[in-house]
Formats: structure tokens, C-alpha cells, sequence
């Protein structure tokens, strides 16, 4: 697969895959370029936030179009904790929610058990994908979910148990402003209302990653360090890790969550394109040992007078 003219696209959705003991079977967007074979995948974890829609597979349009241009498959679940299920009595039975920290992640494992399922549903994926060249990718939430198959470990809440929800079918993955570290860094907010958050370990995350930060995303709601947090997986997790740090970037990136979406405070359509263009070459060279489009990539930006951001590697 080569960094070549983007082509077009097709994408299916929901396709349905059976998922016993969840509290809804598991609905996917799938997208592709319409010709090639041997498509590398890309597993992409939506976020929460407050759009309706948004956090479910009908989100991410901006990347998951450009990722499936240049070569790659994308696959969007609908996580249980997405608000286009949140009238859904079977899924939320009653107050307080149920977090979905654990679910998710299994979803993502749920997708690669089931990649003929897909095959089947849709045609024109028949014999084109590369369950040996895997990626997930996340935004925000996401990004702890993808942090997750990676290799983070935290405590249950709920039994104090420490929990190992890695995949090694994943063989990289890209963290899009995802949450850092717990501890004294989360605040009384998180203590309350995401527990889990406060014993992220990301000391055994050895799969490689890309980190996406912005410089200025505080999550003030989230944690008391500041947009530092955000690049905690580069920092605490062990080699090979990249870290992109997006110059005046806050938590949506420019709008990586849509197209023109509310909940952007920061619309930059340049930024995302720069992300889009960026995480299309760390998959692509990590997929595919010895391919140099993350290196030209890193040359690129690092001969930019102006550029939109930095790149760290370890």
C-alpha cells in the first residue's frame, strides 16, 4: 500500500455483528477505498461529548474519510455508552449509567473476532482485508479505550482488581487527546464520576503509538495539571512512542469529530488535515516496517516555517 493520490470511498452502515451478553448487538460503520486488497485496518474509538450523534459510528467523518482514501479500512463501533443509545432501556436500565470502560474496549476486540462477519455483510469488502496489519485509533475517551488494547492498565472500581485489556492482534495505535494519568493529577469530578480514571497505569503500554495533544487543551473538568496531561501516555508509557503537539490546539483538534460540529472550539480545518495527513503516515510506516512516509512526514513538518506543531519520539 503506498501514500498515493487519495481515491474514492465507500462506507456501510450499521453492518450488525452478533455480540451474546451485550446489551445490544454491536453496529459498525465501515469504511474503504472502492479498489485495492491487502487493507490494513483501522479500529476507531468515538469519544463522548455533547453532540447527539456524534459519539457513535455516524462521527470522525473528517478522518476516518482520509484514512480510507489513503488505503486503510476503517471500522467505527457504537459504543454503549454513545447517546443514540441513551433512550435504550436495555442499555441503560437506570441511574446512575453504567460506565462502559470495560465494554468498550471489548468492542474493539469483539470487531477483529468478527472480520469475516463483516466480510460477509459487505460485499465489497470480500477478501480485502489484513487482519495481520491492525490499528486503533480514539478520540478523547477514545483515546483511553485505544489506550486500553495498548496495554494500559488500571484497578476496577468495583473489585479492585487490576485489569489487562490488551490485544496483541493490534500492532499500533493513535491516541487523540486522551485522557493522562489519575492520582492527585484528576480532579474531585473524575474521583466521583470516572473512578476508573484515577488509577490509569501506562507503564506496560509497549505497543507503539502516536500521541496527539493540543497545547492548549486544559480539561479543566478533568484534570489540575493542565494540557500536560494530555501527553502522559507519550511520557509514561515505554518506547516506541511519537508525541504530536498541536500548537494552539484544544480538546476537539480543530474539529476531528466532525464536519462544522457545535462542540469545536477550536474549527481549524488546516489542523485537522495536518492530523489526518500525520496519523495516515505513523500507521503506514508502522504497519509496514521500513515504508518511509512517517519519517518524510516528520521532515516535512520540521522544515515548515510556520508549523502547526512539534513532533517528540522515544
Amino acid at each position: 500500500m503506498s501514500q498515493s493520490t487519495p481515491t474514492p470511498v465507500f462506507s456501510v452502515s450499521p453492518t450488525v455483528l452478533p455480540a451474546p451478553g451485550r446489551a445490544v448487538d454491536l453496529q459498525v460503520r465501515v469504511s474503504a477505498p472502492v479498489t485495492g486488497g491487502n487493507l490494513p485496518i483501522i479500529l476507531l474509538s468515538h469519544g463522548l461529548g455533547f453532540s447527539n450523534h456524534l459519539s457513535s459510528l455516524n462521527g470522525y467523518a473528517p478522518l476516518a474519510n482520509v484514512w480510507a482514501a489513503h488505503g486503510f479500512a476503517v471500522v467505527q463501533p457504537t459504543h454503549l455508552d454513545s447517546k443514540t443509545l441513551s433512550h435504550n432501556s436495555a442499555v441503560n436500565p437506570g441511574s446512575p449509567a453504567p460506565q462502559h470502560w470495560r465494554t468498550r474496549a471489548e468492542d474493539m476486540s469483539r470487531i477483529l473476532d468478527q472480520l469475516n462477519v463483516i466480510e460477509a455483510a459487505v460485499p465489497q469488502l470480500a477478501g480485502r482485508l489484513d487482519p495481520e496489519r491492525v490499528a486503533v485509533a480514539g478520540h478523547s475517551m477514545g483515546g483511553h479505550t485505544a489506550s486500553l488494547l495498548l496495554g494500559t492498565r488500571l484497578t476496577d472500581p468495583r473489585d479492585a482488581t487490576v485489569v489487562n485489556l490488551t490485544d496483541h492482534r493490534i500492532k499500533a495505535g493513535v491516541l487523540l487527546a486522551a485522557p493522562g494519568r489519575g492520582g492527585d493529577a484528576v480532579t474531585p469530578f473524575v474521583v466521583e464520576n470516572y473512578p476508573f480514571l484515577t488509577t490509569t497505569d501506562f507503564s506496560a503500554m509497549a505497543t507503539p503509538a502516536l500521541v496527539v495533544a493540543g497545547d492548549k487543551d486544559d480539561s479543566a473538568f478533568l484534570t489540575v495539571v493542565g494540557p500536560d496531561w494530555h501527553a502522559d501516555p507519550y511520557y509514561l508509557a515505554p518506547g516506541p512512542k511519537s508525541l504530536l503537539t498541536l500548537y494552539g490546539a484544544e480538546h476537539c483538534l480543530g474539529g476531528v469529530s466532525g464536519y462544522d460540529v457545535a462542540e469545536t472550539t477550536d474549527e481549524n480545518p488546516d489542523r485537522v488535515a495536518t492530523i489526518a495527513r500525520l496519523t495516515s503516515a505513523y500507521l503506514r510506516s508502522q504497519l509496514y516496517p521500513g515504508d518511509s512516509a512517517w519519517q518524510t512526514a516528520c521532515d516535512a513538518l520540521t522544515a515548515d516555517r510556520n508549523p502547526p506543531g512539534r513532533i517528540d519520539s522515544k
